[in-house]
C-alpha cells in the first residue's frame, strides 16, 4: 500500500454510505494531504449526488454497490460508513480486492461476526481499522495526557457521567437525524457503548469484571435509554452513569421539530495525589490537590467531532504509510465489543461478568 501511494502520490478513497455521519469522514479526508476522495457509493441516488457535488467527486465515479465501485474505480482505501449488519459482507468483498478498510462502529451486531470480519482482513493480508473517534476528542486526549503524566498518582476511582433528555424528545412526528435509533431493541450500550468502552480502555486499560443495570423508560424507543456500569480492576474501580431520560443538563424546549443529541459528559478521576474534574457543561478540566487548590489544565474543551475525525483519519493514513499498528485495529475493537456484549449479559442475568483476557 505504501509503495502504491508513493508511486502515484495519493491515497484514493472510496467511501460507502453517504448518510448522516458521512460528512464527518468526507470533511476530514478533504483536509488530509496525500488523500483524494475518489469515489462514492450509496443506494440512495439523491444522497449520493448531494455528497458528490459538495466534495467535488465527478458523477462518473458514483456507484450504487461496493462491487461496482471496486470493479470500476481506481481506489486504495474503502471507508465503510454503513450499518453494522453490512460490515461482514463488505469487508470480505473489500479485503478480497486487496483494499485497506476503515470500518464504522458498531463494528458488528455480534461478537462472532466481529471475529469473522477480523479474520477476513487477516486472511487477505489487508489493513483494517475501526472508526472509533471518541478517544480522539479534545477533552479525552487532554485527560489521557494528565493520566500519563502521573499527576494524579495511583488511580482510586473513576466516574463518567453522560446525560441527555434525548429519548423523551423523540416524539411522533419529530425529525430525527438517525430515525433508526427509535427501533433498536438494544439501544444505548450498542449504539454508544463502543464509544464509551473504547474511551475507557484508552484511558484506564482493560477491566477484569463488570456489573450493569439498565432500563427503558421513554415510550418513544424500544431499547434501553438509561444504565449504569461498574468496572473492576485489581486496585481501583470505575463507574459509568449513562442516561438519556435525565433533565440534569436540560436546556431549551423539551419538544422540537428537529431532535438532535445534546450530550453533556462529566469525568471525575480520584488519585492518590490529586483529583481530575472535567466540567462537561463548561468544557473546563482542572486538577485539585490535597489543599483544595485547582490547577486549570484546559479552560475550554469541546466534543469536537469533526476535528476528532481529522485526527483519527490522519492516524489511519500515517499508519498505512509507516506500517505502524492502528490504535483501534479490528483486533483491538474485539476487546471493546466484548465489554459491550458482556454489559448485556450482566443486565439480562443480573450478575457480574468476569471479562476474558
Amino acid at each position: 500500500m505504501a509503495a502504491e501511494q508513493e508511486a502515484h502520490g495519493m491515497y484514493k478513497v472510496g467511501l460507502v454510505g453517504t448518510g448522516f455521519w458521512s460528512g464527518k469522514h468526507l470533511k476530514a479526508w478533504s483536509r488530509i494531504p496525500g488523500v483524494q476522495i475518489h469515489a462514492l457509493c450509496n443506494r440512495s441516488t439523491e444522497k449520493l449526488v448531494k455528497k458528490a457535488d459538495e466534495y467535488g467527486v465527478p458523477h462518473e465515479r458514483l456507484y450504487s454497490s461496493l462491487e461496482e465501485m471496486l470493479a470500476s474505480a481506481d481506489i486504495d482505501i474503502i471507508d465503510l460508513v454503513t450499518p453494522p449488519e453490512t460490515h461482514l459482507a463488505m469487508v470480505r468483498t473489500a479485503a478480497a480486492a486487496g483494499k485497506a478498510v476503515m470500518c464504522q462502529k458498531p463494528f458488528a451486531p455480534s461478537y462472532e461476526e466481529a471475529e469473522a470480519i477480523v479474520a477476513a482482513a487477516r486472511d487477505a493480508g489487508v489493513r483494517l481499522m475501526v472508526t472509533e473517534n471518541w478517544r480522539w476528542l479534545q477533552p479525552i486526549q487532554t485527560i489521557k495526557r494528565v493520566l500519563d503524566s502521573g499527576a494524579l498518582g495511583d488511580i482510586r476511582v473513576a466516574r463518567f457521567i453522560h446525560s441527555d433528555f434525548f429519548t423523551e424528545r423523540m416524539v411522533p412526528g419529530a425529525s430525527l437525524p438517525q430515525p433508526f435509533l427509535a427501533e433498536m431493541p438494544r439501544l444505548m450500550f450498542y449504539e454508544m457503548g463502543p464509544h464509551w468502552f473504547d474511551t475507557w480502555r484508552f484511558l484506564f486499560g482493560e477491566p477484569k469484571r463488570l456489573y450493569a443495570e439498565a432500563g427503558s423508560f421513554s415510550s418513544h424507543v424500544k431499547g434501553e435509554d438509561s444504565g449504569v456500569v461498574t468496572l473492576g480492576y485489581d486496585d481501583f474501580y470505575g463507574m459509568m452513569d449513562l442516561c438519556w431520560v435525565s433533565r440534569r443538563e436540560l436546556t431549551g424546549p423539551i419538544i422540537e421539530d428537529q431532535v438532535d443529541a445534546r450530550f453533556v459528559e462529566h469525568f471525575v478521576v480520584d488519585g492518590s495525589k490529586a483529583t481530575l474534574k472535567m466540567y462537561g457543561d463548561q468544557g473546563k478540566i482542572v486538577i485539585i490537590d490535597n489543599n483544595g487548590y485547582e490547577t486549570v489544565v484546559a479552560e475550554q474543551t469541546e466534543l469536537d467531532h469533526e476535528e476528532s475525525h481529522f485526527r483519527l483519519q490522519t492516524h489511519f493514513i500515517d499508519c498505512l504509510t509507516s506500517g505502524s499498528p492502528f490504535q483501534t485495529s479490528g483486533d483491538d475493537n474485539l476487546r471493546t465489543l466484548r465489554l459491550v456484549f458482556d454489559t448485556y449479559r450482566s443486565i439480562e442475568s443480573h450478575q457480574a461478568v468476569q471479562i476474558e483476557p
